[in-house]
């Protein structure tokens, strides 16, 4: 009987900790959230709003949610700070200042989503500092920045979220003394930097991924697309990209496949990397050209945002478009969580519901953010993505967290 009732214990907790969101895109950066019992249709109205908090401050940070908590980043008191939530409530806990803040014409503040790994936390600044904190209180055990390592802050500032791997913790400073880097996780010591690539930094985040065996960590540049050996730095594969102004959206990885998309004309691609370490590209085209936003990989589709088309399924094998929407919701993000599709438009901030489905758009329900920011920038938009963790749908509108039920 103990036993059965530690197995039991075992199990609730296994599925409760498989409920949270950790970090950027969620347990498997794949931005799926394999959670049942969420809502497939919405009310008139939409789901009801739990809470809301107004004091996050301004920026476009994302949330991770583990162990009762949420966690994000606001520019408050001349400060880029991470922020701890009760995730029910919506009390604040605790914050904690990392860097100064970063300014710029599209909204000032953070970008990235914080990284909880146990009784840490990993979050990077707009700025470029990257902070280990504990979740208990937010007290900050150690510091690194970009530029100590030969970073050069892209010009909308830095927007990676942190990996936590194994003993070490991996980001893209960019630059010369080597694009990548990891470091030990407890102590901030520098395990490695990638010297044979030296890419600027831009605005994706890595994705680790195991692929014909070797430990790796995908990352997009404006000029690349790259997996780097998680052990020590070096290059496994690399495949050019042909990024204009800004490359943002996270790579996709199954098995040995990657797909890549960014906007500004560019498009999107696939790469199969074969036995010998080689890429090969099976195909390239322009029908998905994500500007930012993100793509969602569900099946054997694609979903996101296209400049071109609106929002689009795209077969992931053949690169063709299966269906293109562009009158229902206004461009945006995107996450899947319990067998729907959440999009947000960035302008309107209305929040759609859809059943993926190659064979057409299937709506199941919508609402509109309210109220919303009067901080934001008159360049920006509602630009944090989408997150479910735990029966809760969360979004942002810089100053402004909104958790809605929607189990």
């Amino acid at each position: 009987m103990k036993l059965h009732s530690f197995t039991l214990a075992i199990a609730l907790t296994s599925t409760a900790l498989a409920l949270d969101w950790p970090q950027w895109r969620g347990p498997n950066r794949d931005d799926h959230q394999t959670e049942t019992g969420l809502l497939q249709q919405w009310p008139s109205a939409g789901p009801q709003r739990v809470w809301m908090f107004e004091n996050a401050g301004m920026g476009y940070a994302g949330f991770s949610v583990a162990s009762g908590k949420l966690y994000t980043l606001g520019a408050r008191d001349a400060k880029e700070q991470v922020l701890a939530l009760d995730a029910a409530t919506g009390k604040e806990l605790w914050s904690a200042p990392i860097s100064d803040v970063l300014s710029n014409n599209w909204g000032d503040g953070p970008r990235g989503t914080p990284t909880v790994d146990g009784d840490r936390l990993y979050a990077l600044s707009g700025t470029g500092t990257l902070a280990c904190l504990k979740v208990a209180d937010g007290k900050v055990l150690w510091t690194r920045t970009m530029e100590e390592l030969g970073g050069k802050r892209p010009n909308w500032g830095y927007t990676e979220s942190p990996t936590v791997d194994g003993a070490q913790v991996a980001i893209t400073p960019g630059g010369s003394a080597g694009a990548v880097a990891a470091f030990d996780k407890m102590t901030g010591k520098t395990l490695w930097q990638s010297k044979d690539f030296t890419d600027p930094a831009q605005y994706s985040s890595l994705v680790p991924a195991k692929i014909n065996g070797i430990p790796q960590y995908v990352q997009l540049t404006q000029q690349s697309v790259v997996g780097i050996n998680a052990k020590d730095g070096s290059v496994v594969w690399k495949s050019d990209w042909p990024g204009r102004t800004a490359v943002i959206p996270t790579p996709i990885v199954r098995d040995d496949l990657v797909f890549v998309t960014s906007g500004y004309g560019v498009g999107c691609k696939l790469l199969k990397i074969g036995p010998d370490n080689k890429p090969t590209e099976v195909y390239r085209n322009g029908n998905l050209e994500n500007h930012h936003g993100g793509v969602v990989l569900v099946g054997d589709y694609v979903y996101g945002h296209s400049n071109k088309g609106g929002w689009v399924c795209l077969d992931f094998k053949t690169g063709e478009v299966k269906w293109s929407e562009k009158a229902a919701v206004g461009k945006g993000a995107i996450a899947y969580a319990g067998g729907m599709l959440y999009l947000l438009d960035e302008r309107k901030g209305d929040v759609v519901l859809i059943e993926p489905s190659p064979e057409g758009w299937k709506e199941k329900g919508r609402f509109t953010l309210a109220p919303q920011t009067s901080i934001r920038s008159p360049k920006g938009a509602i630009w944090t993505h989408p997150v479910v963790a735990n029966g809760r749908l969360y979004l942002r509108d810089q100053d402004h967290i909104y958790c809605y039920a929607v189990k």
